[in-house]
């Protein structure tokens, strides 16, 4: 069996230079290299065979490009550059303070950098350890939130700092982290005013926060496909695998290059963006992908779905749950589902699928079981706090994850402000109260009348009472006679633990 190593390298912020792309791409041909991928932290990941890694090595050498073989001593610097005008309107933040940003932090990083505008969600806010949140009410100035390494503490400072001084301030705060490892990094305890004190002694342009940063509600844009954008095009590109060939890659930064794209963006949805494509230049686009049979497209209960790097596992378990839940016809739309199989990753998601073993045998994991949780207001720049369902099989997943997802919908509809009755409103006709669930006593599966039963033919509005005696639990196969009625009010309580 053949062994493979990993290449990573760092595309800083999200921007990707076509000519330098291509270079790496045919390093990489001559080392065999088929597939290339991009990673949740916008970097290109190149998993190269055992014998062939030194060769495509010394190709980058030659070509002056920094690279990590296996590890990520030195991670990418996340931005939410590549929604700049596509998802993001109305703010301060423009393409020249990214970049003006990105080439002052000409230093390789060991923490790990966010820069985010605050108004989207497309990019993660929060999962570095120095992360830079842009004010929506003072322009050039930046929020400054603190993850400390290998915690889940998160601190805000109360100072908001000047553009100029992002760099200056992150290079100078990893220099106090590593200069006291057991105060700031592992330590559940740390104190952040500890660190914040520090830093206030520097010489920066800061001024006191007049109120606390208020993280944006998650929206998730389609974020695939031709879009039109003023008098201009952006392109997202998606694959299924996660995996683009080298050979439509090659090709794509060809195009850049004659069209006069100077650059291309890589996602932290492992997709790739192409902005300022000309009208008259969409047809050689439209070919590239006809060539290449890229498709176009494709459901939200695919593309809202976060799993690791490089972990094959999660990556089935994604497919095998976009099969279910296309087959259950759900609706997922805007909603982030992540997927973690291994122990102290993390993952940006507003449902996050842990799965965790029952038993281990010299450290390697056997039936496993998964949880479900949520993060706070289904926020995944919140922290997952709030166990939906545990310690259940695989075969439930699909449909207690769509459970899940109902109770987001739930919660989003509740938020919203209902319209005023009109003055002079007719008299309405009473509505039939709504059944009320029944739950199956083994599994605790649900039948809704709401919803029905696609998978066995019963149609939605189909009363508990109405189905046939001879109906099962789809999950169990339990009979009918062991379903009980449950109050809404119940199994909310259940989840939030009361």
């Amino acid at each position: 069996m053949k062994g493979y190593h990993t290449i990573k390298i760092n595309c800083k912020g999200g921007i990707v230079s076509p000519g330098e792309l291509l270079d790496i791409l045919n390093v990489a041909s001559t080392a065999a290299v088929k597939q290339v991928g991009f990673g949740l932290r916008q970097q290109l990941l190149i998993d190269v065979e055992e014998n062939l890694a030194g060769k495509l090595a010394e190709g980058l050498k030659l070509l002056d490009i920094a690279y990590e073989v296996d590890k990520d001593e030195y991670p990418n610097i996340v931005s939410s550059y590549p929604a700049e005008e596509v998802f993001i309107n109305n703010s301060w933040l423009s393409e020249g303070v990214y970049k003006d940003i990105l080439d002052e932090l000409d230093h390789r990083p060991r923490l790990k950098i966010n820069v985010s505008d605050s108004n989207q969600s497309f990019t993660p806010l929060l999962t570095g350890n120095i992360n830079w949140v842009a004010s929506p009410r003072n322009p050039h100035f930046w929020h400054l939130f603190i993850r400390f390494p290998k915690t889940n503490s998160v601190f805000e400072w109360n100072e908001i700092v000047y553009t100029n001084d992002v760099a200056r301030i992150s290079r100078d705060i990893e220099k106090i982290i590593y200069s006291d490892t057991a105060a700031f990094i592992q330590n559940q305890s740390v104190d952040g005013e500890a660190l914040f004190a520090i830093i206030k002694k520097g010489t920066y342009i800061t001024r006191t926060a007049s109120e606390r940063m208020v993280l944006p509600s998650f929206n998730l844009p389609y974020y695939e496909g031709f879009n039109r954008h003023n008098n201009k095009y952006w392109l997202g590109v998606y694959r299924r695998n996660e995996m683009f060939t080298v050979s439509f890659l090659k090709e794509l930064c060809e195009l850049c290059l004659s069209t006069k794209l100077g650059q291309l963006c890589s996602t932290p949805w492992k997709s790739i963006i192409i902005k300022g494509i000309e009208e008259k230049d969409k047809q050689w686009w439209s070919s590239l992908l006809d060539q290449h049979e890229i498709n176009m497209r494709h459901a939200a209960n695919e593309l809202n779905f976060q799993v690791e790097d490089n972990d094959y596992g999660a990556k089935r378990l994604k497919t095998w749950l976009v099969r279910k839940l296309n087959a259950m016809d759900a609706r997922t739309f805007g909603i982030c589902i992540g997927i973690k199989t291994r122990k102290g990753s993390e993952i940006f998601s507003s449902i996050l699928i842990k799965r965790k073993p029952l038993i281990k045998v010299f450290g390697k994991g056997f039936f496993h079981v998964y949880d479900i949780l949520c993060s706070k207001d289904f926020n995944p720049n919140e922290r997952t706090e709030t166990v939906f369902i545990s310690n259940i099989t695989r075969w439930h997943l699909a449909p207690e994850l769509q459970n899940a997802v109902l109770w987001y919908y739930k919660k989003k509809t509740e938020r919203r402000a209902m319209p005023p009755e009109p003055l002079a409103a007719a008299v309405k006709p009473a509505k039939e109260p709504r059944e009320l669930p029944y739950q199956c006593t083994h599994c605790l599966s649900i039948y809704d009348s709401v919803y029905g039963d696609q998978e066995q033919g019963v149609e939605a509005g189909t009363l508990f009472r109405q189905l046939p005696d001879s109906y099962c639990c789809p999950i169990c196969e339990a009979p009918k006679k062991d379903f009980k009625r449950i109050l809404l009010e119940v199994v909310e309580g259940v989840v939030n633990g009361k």
